[in-house]
């Protein structure tokens, strides 16, 4: 019988449970509802649980307050789209009831449940069952019988909590029609259910290799297609990373000297304070200047340094520098804009009506909490609005715009490129930031959305039985339209988005489609509709062959 965990055990369950969910990702993104060549609630969870398992990892002989620091910082950083943000409150959660333990019984493990998923769903608005949620309030429940109910082998208590979930998970069907009706679980909680796997497995003492290897740059870099810059172009050689647990309590005052100091020796500089730890980048000639400053205010950990002239990687670089630089070079200014855009066509018509910041991403490659952190430190502005433009990256926009300081973050609830467009549109520089937001947010709820792109397996979804390779076109609450034919499929979505109260209809056409084929679709829809104004626009989007959207 083990009736306590300490810090050392549960570092190796929380490093096995990210392991075995690596290895699940991609059969995990398979149970997407919507069989879309971008399902990835598999690899969200993962890059979200791997950001804290590398911090875990690096961490030697960790007591339970650091570990659980780690953790959750780590995960709140890490957190992309919907499941990913949900994984990082549980986690946040978790370990807020458990850091002040040196060790684990049953009855603190059943509390820390408890505080997970009330903080999970706390952090979403509109909280839905049948989803990761309820898989996690299920184990909590269970975690809660047992200990009122005496048990205190862990052993058991883990094993009947797992049993129990994956009966819940199994009801999922149940509770979402359009799960039942595509035959699949609920991803999310799959995922969950397989970190609970692997942290079991390492909790009975199964062997498992706890290495955590570094993986290539994220879905959600900044920079694309960079030109190469040689090397006397590169004026700060070394890209220095580290992470500054504090010793103290670091005010707003002490941070901003540190950022001082740091633009002394360098640039392209990111601090960004989380309670008792900060996290630095800088570039400069002379790392060991910026370390021993940090050390004045704390122990390091996470140290990275690369020389950026040897490196190939150091096009990647140049080209952040140079926006930095710009951002510098700007004068403060009281609104400004970040949005989230994929394609060079719609990240121009963007930048055109005056974004100040492009995270690349969207539908294929979610950004993370870090990424839109960043981002915010990158925009010269007393007030931010922010534009997701996909649904599921709403969350860590939100969750970045509570973790920023020192600039006001309005999150502007866009679900699609084209309600991005219409936000930024309807932006009047002489009203207030409330009544912008107010105007924004009315504004976008009159904008359609339907987009084409194509099946990669056989389902049935809202009605429609859909092949392997057919064309869909989806619209904002399901699929409009599918079949082999996709100008016939995208017509038909229009002519399912259309009422007599429209007059605009926009066309973004994506990187696969010819600009005469798109020009042959406006005419067809010029013809339908000859009453409302029809544009057409290049958009540049990866997977998604059109994107459309009517007022």
């Amino acid at each position: 019988m083990v009736n306590t965990i300490d810090a050392k055990m549960l570092a190796k369950m929380f490093l096995a449970g990210a392991k075995n969910l690596e290895a699940k990702k991609e059969w995990i993104n398979e149970l997407n509802v919507f069989p879309v060549p971008d399902g990835d609630t598999g690899t969200n969870m993962t890059l979200t649980i791997m950001a804290a398992a590398k911090e875990v990892s690096a961490m030697e002989n960790p007591d339970m307050a650091s570990l659980c620091k780690a953790i959750s910082s780590g995960s709140l950083r890490g957190a992309r789209g919907n499941s990913g943000v949900i994984l990082s409150q549980l986690f946040r959660g978790f370990t807020k009831e458990v850091r002040n333990y040196n060790e684990l019984n049953v009855p603190i493990a059943a509390d820390a449940f408890e505080k997970a998923v009330e903080t999970a769903y706390k952090a979403v608005m509109k909280p839905k069952e049948g989803t990761i949620l309820t898989v996690a309030k299920g184990g909590a429940q269970k975690a809660r019988e047992l200990a009122d109910n005496g048990e205190k082998d862990l052993a058991v208590f883990f094993e009947k909590i797992i049993r129990y979930s994956d009966e819940v998970l199994a009801r999922t069907p149940e509770m979402l029609p359009v799960l039942k009706q595509a035959g699949v679980v609920d991803s999310g909680g799959q995922g969950l259910m397989q970190i609970l796997k692997g942290a079991y497995d390492a909790f009975l003492g199964k062997e498992i290799d706890f290495t955590i290897e570094s993986e290539p740059a994220a879905p959600g870099n900044t920079v694309r297609n960079v030109d190469g810059q040689a090397q006397a172009d590169i004026k700060f050689g070394y890209c220095t990373e580290f992470i500054i647990m504090l010793s103290r309590n670091f005010n707003i005052k002490q941070e901003m000297d540190f950022k001082g100091y740091l633009e002394s020796i360098g640039d392209s500089i990111v601090v960004v304070a989380d309670e008792d730890v900060v996290k630095v980048h800088v570039h400069t000639n002379d790392p060991g200047l910026a370390i021993q400053k940090a050390l004045k205010y704390g122990a390091l950990s996470n140290l990275k340094i690369d020389n950026m002239r040897l490196e190939h990687e150091e096009k990647l670089f140049r080209m952040a520098e140079k926006q930095e630089g710009a951002a510098a070079r700007m004068p403060r200014k009281e609104v400004g804009f970040l949005a989230v855009s994929v394609g060079e066509g719609v990240n121009e018509i963007f930048r055109g009506l005056g974004v100040d910041y492009i995270i690349e991403g969207g539908q294929t490659m979610n950004p993370s909490t870090a990424d839109m952190l960043d981002a915010i430190e990158r925009v010269n502005a007393d007030t931010i609005f922010i534009l997701p433009n996909n649904k599921n990256i709403i969350l860590a926009a939100e969750q970045a715009s509570h973790m920023a300081e020192d600039k006001r973050i309005i999150v502007i609830p866009t679900r699609t490129v084209p309600q991005g467009i219409t936000a930024v549109i309807n932006y009047v520089p002489d009203l207030s930031v409330e009544e912008n937001t107010k105007t924004m947010q009315e504004e976008i709820k009159k904008v359609r959305t339907g987009q084409v792109t194509y099946a990669v397996r056989d389902t049935v979804i809202d009605d429609k039985e859909i092949r392997q390779g057919d064309y869909m076109g989806i619209g904002d609450s399901g699929i409009l339209s599918n079949g082999t034919d996709m100008t016939e499929v995208t017509f038909q979505m229009l002519e399912e988005m259309m009422d007599q109260d429209k007059e605009l209809i926009a066309i973004y056409y994506g990187q696969e489609i010819s600009e005469e084929a798109a020009k042959d679709l406006r005419n067809r829809v010029e013809a339908r509709y000859p009453r409302c104004d029809v544009e057409l626009q290049f958009g540049g989007q990866p997977i998604y062959y059109y994107i459309i959207s009517v007022e």
